[in-house]
């Protein structure tokens, strides 16, 4: 599902016609987020955030992996697999599973670490601490009480920010502000410097904020000057889009779908026929190539992003003292 475009706007009538739903909706979070979660035998980190949609949790993830990977400690990730069929609890496997199996996400964290997917994040929990995990990494679940977390860490999008403030469905988030911050341990703020400043001037945060931006992992293709047909089943497509445009791509024309849409080889036909005619390369997310037929990922370039930190230091020693 597409995000409304009131979400984004200062709140009007359209928010305030919702606003009776979205005080049942929060109510109901209340209630559920009161239980207390499960306790698995390892410390577990959270990921997640404040509003539907986007915000950049799967890069975080892969890069807090890394990073604590390289301070001696064995983190397996934790995902809902959402779009997946399975339930689990099971280990991703990228060579048996697909995306139709596991869902996109946790087929792209598992080349950074042990990956599994639980709709039971408390089984989740179990089955990697058994498998050898010193820290369980939860790819969201920030408002699932299913499993206690011992660090809580918001991803904010410093250019969507909160949207129109207002809680679902009359605005984007899953709860009020004050509520998740209340819970919440830290913040990772992505965006460009402007942006985050900007953010940053128009919200009081008395968390520890750690500041990062998405850039292109360069892989070795040239994009300057690259006439090219961009698509995007994210968040947010426009933040894949700006990205072709840093790297001097020329976008003849630009097709948001919604985050985790499957592409059906009809769309995908259409596509490639769009960009032969024009002279371009199709070019798409790492997400999105993940969820691509076999035979259509030859013809289609992919462009990774990598979340890179203001002060890489500062994040590893938060992450020493708490672990």
């Amino acid at each position: 599902m597409r995000a409304p475009g009131f979400w984004a706007r200062p709140p009007g009538l359209a928010a305030a016609l919702l606003a009776p739903l979205s005080a049942i909706w929060t109510a109901a979070t209340r209630r559920r987020l009161r239980r207390p979660g499960h306790r698995a035998p390892v410390p577990v980190i959270c990921v997640g955030n404040l509003t539907a949609g986007g915000t950049g949790k799967t890069p975080t993830a892969m890069a807090l992996a890394t990073m604590l990977q390289g301070m001696g400690i064995t983190p397996h990730i934790l995902s809902r697999g959402y779009g997946g069929r399975l339930e689990g609890p099971i280990q991703v496997d990228p060579v048996a599973h697909n995306a139709a199996d596991v869902g996109d996400e946790p087929l792209l964290l598992a080349a950074f670490a042990p990956t599994w997917i639980s709709a039971d994040r408390a089984a989740g929990a179990e089955a990697a601490a058994r498998a050898g995990a010193d820290v369980i990494l939860m790819d969201d679940g920030f408002q699932n009480p299913g499993l206690a977390k011992d660090l809580s860490i918001l991803v904010i999008d410093a250019d969507a920010g909160f949207g129109n403030g207002r809680v679902i469905p009359a605005g984007p988030l899953r709860e009020p502000i004050a509520d998740g911050m209340a819970r919440a341990d830290a913040v990772i703020l992505i965006g460009a410097p402007p942006a985050r400043g900007r953010f940053l001037r128009e919200n009081s945060l008395t968390l520890p904020v750690f500041e990062a931006s998405l850039a292109a992992l360069r892989t070795g293709i040239d994009l300057a000057g690259q006439k090219v047909v961009a698509f995007a089943g994210i968040g947010r497509p426009e933040k894949f889009f700006a990205t072709l445009d840093d790297q001097g791509a020329v976008t003849v024309a630009r097709h948001g779908f919604a985050d985790h849409e499957p592409y059906s080889e009809a769309m995908l036909t259409r596509l490639l026929r769009q960009a032969h005619g024009a002279g371009a390369e199709l070019v798409t997310t790492e997400k999105d190539a993940i969820r691509l037929p076999d035979r259509f990922r030859r013809e289609v370039l992919t462009l990774p992003v990598r979340l890179q930190f203001a002060d890489e230091h500062r994040m590893i020693a938060f992450l020493g003292r708490v672990i």
